[in-house]
């Protein structure tokens, strides 16, 4: 993705009145209602910004969304893309690029992901702790453009410390049960195998999705502070396995979001 582009959407935005956000905000699957929070000064649909994709997945409204979110400005993704879609990791990863040359501090991310730990039930919450990119490409794939970051970035803490504690304190004034766990993240767009469940839980996994991680690497990259909770929706018991059903799955994440929502309201106060 050229930075030419990047400038343009950029500019794009700047002049639409998105200014000076303190914080970045992505809402995965079925956790679009969060927006209904934010005190909306300015809200876009994809297709009008410069270099950003349309998301094609049911329930992911493809808006981009800001205004004040517990005191902070913020700019809020309400749907993302992934990569089974067809879409590159260039292009998945375009708006993180974007909201950092904004002028965000840090992103928040959160998706719908399956449980492979048995300690952590369907309605339940999981802060990110390390993750493991099964996914076939990667976002920095390619020449690198060193004035957005290094050629081999560390990601030895890819999600933040001190934004994973703030989150954890939040969870804790709010009586919330917040796990923390692995993330794994596979290409998809169908759900795993038995035996893939099993390989997935016996290389250290809590939970398994299909997003995150690219834009993960990309923030890392460009040195800003992330950090991401997953909803788990469905329990993934290769012993006790059922066929997939699409909408029970939006169903939890529909009953799981206002925890999630008041806990990344919470966090977002807590922010400095």
């Amino acid at each position: 993705m050229s930075t030419a582009l990047l400038g343009e959407a950029v500019r794009y935005l700047q002049e639409s009145r998105i200014r000076n956000p303190e914080g970045g905000i992505i809402l995965g699957t079925g956790l679009g209602n969060l927006a209904a929070e934010i005190q909306t000064e300015q809200v876009l649909e994809y297709a009008s910004i410069p270099g950003f994709a349309v998301s094609t997945v049911e329930h992911h409204q493809g808006r981009l969304l800001y205004g004040m979110l517990s005191g902070k400005r913020v700019v809020a993704m309400q749907g993302r893309f992934h990569f089974y879609e067809g879409y590159t990791m260039q292009q998945i990863t375009f708006p993180v690029r974007v909201m950092k040359l904004l002028g965000v501090r840090w992103l928040l991310i959160s998706n719908a992901a399956g449980s492979l730990n048995p300690q952590m039930p369907k309605g339940s919450l999981m802060l990110l702790d390390d993750h493991i990119n099964l996914q076939s490409s990667n976002p920095l794939f390619g020449p690198n453009d060193d004035a957005l970051g290094p050629r081999f970035p560390d990601m030895s803490r890819p999600y933040h410390p001190e934004l994973n504690r703030r989150l954890l304190q939040a969870a804790q004034l709010l009586n919330i049960t917040l796990h923390q766990g692995i993330y794994v993240a596979v290409n998809g767009p169908n759900l795993e195998t038995r035996a893939e469940y099993r390989f997935l839980r016996r290389i250290g996994a809590d939970a398994v999705g299909m997003s995150t991680v690219p834009e993960v690497i990309v923030a890392n990259h460009m040195s800003l502070p992330v950090a991401a909770v997953s909803v788990i929706t469905d329990e993934c018991d290769p012993d006790h396995l059922q066929p997939v059903n699409l909408e029970e799955i939006i169903a939890v994440a529909g009953r799981t979001e206002p925890m999630l929502t008041a806990l990344f309201k919470k966090a977002i106060e807590l922010f400095s």
